[in-house]
């Protein structure tokens, strides 16, 4: 079965002095159907501009785009808008209309899809169905904006952002109803600099930056490159060091970095690393004032890649 994005090469090149701004520099993407995919990158990474693009809301300056087997522009675009819903980054509803009025509105839109209710029911709203829009909570009204891009009932569903604002608690419900849309066989593709959530939600991740995928795979295997399980971060008291090389020697130490003034060890058995470490500590006769131990995350996959946070402005 063919792919439900494809791009090629792809390119957005913005006017502007002294030099062009390349927002996507060259960006290849395939997305399975049926597959959650995620694209994973810090602020100006180029994520928003590729959805754009994809969505057939915004030219490419170059390369290729299938959409489901089509490409935008080519012939009449309606059919193909019919089979996708899209959930902007920031989605402005009208607030003096209630919460199902909305959903009817959009429903509106396609020749078949859900109905109104059903859609309420799905995105846990159906309690707030006569509210104001202008009276819902943040996750009520993202929820709604999820809504809105279901009711059309797509092949293929685009999300930029769509948990970022949000409290915990919403975003937890969020994934939920994420989950059970993967499960219901949609194709989901979804943007976001939350490495957690692209852990729980993703069946593939690109990491995107500067415009580019740097790294494309499953949550674990993207994990795995890194070489070590877990992460062993500490800090040392009254500004003391220890010298690289003892660290990297250590045993079961694969990776060392420094982050300002604190060590990160990537190692493959914690058991086997900590005693070591804590002996050197002794042995130099330095101090702890921090330590702690932690699964490796795509987040370290990012920094070992470029060295920058993702929650760093790109």
């Amino acid at each position: 079965m063919a792919a439900a994005i494809l791009c090629r090469d792809l390119h957005k090149r913005y006017p502007a002095k002294p030099a062009p701004v390349e927002a996507v520099n060259g960006l290849d993407l395939e997305v399975e159907r049926g597959e959650c995919f995620g694209l994973l990158g810090p602020n100006g990474a180029g994520k928003t501009t590729t959805i754009e693009i994809l969505e057939g809301l915004l030219d490419a300056t170059s390369g290729e785009v299938e959409i489901l087997d089509q490409r935008w522009g080519q012939a009449n675009d309606r059919p193909l808008r019919q089979r996708i819903g899209v959930s902007l980054q920031e989605t402005k509803l009208t607030e003096k209309l209630t919460v199902f009025e909305t959903i009817r509105l959009f429903r509106a839109f396609y020749d078949r899809g859900l109905d109104p209710s059903a859609v309420l029911d799905m995105v846990e709203l159906d309690e707030k169905r006569y509210s104001w829009v202008g009276k819902l909570s943040g996750g009520q009204k993202q929820r709604l904006a999820i809504a809105t891009a279901l009711v059309g009932d797509p092949e293929l569903l685009f999300l930029d952002e769509p948990t970022t604002g949000l409290d915990p608690q919403s975003r937890r419900q969020l994934w939920d109803i994420l989950r059970d849309l993967r499960d219901d066989g949609r194709t989901i593709l979804l943007t976001t600099h939350y490495m957690d959530e692209a852990e729980r939600l993703c069946d593939r991740v690109a990491i995107v930056d500067h415009g580019k995928v740097i790294a494309l795979g499953t949550p674990a295997e993207l994990i795995a490159r890194i070489g070590g399980d877990h992460f062993i971060e500490f800090r040392l008291e009254e500004a003391a060091t220890l010298a690289d090389r003892e660290l990297r020697n250590l045993p079961a130490v694969v990776q060392l970095r420094r982050e300002e003034d604190s060590y990160v060890l990537a190692v493959t058995a914690v058991h086997v690393a900590l005693p070591a470490l804590l002996e050197l500590v002794q042995a130099r006769g330095c101090k702890l004032a921090r330590l702690t131990t932690r699964h490796a995350s795509l987040e370290d996959v990012f920094v070992t890649l470029t060295g920058r946070h993702l929650r760093e402005d790109g």
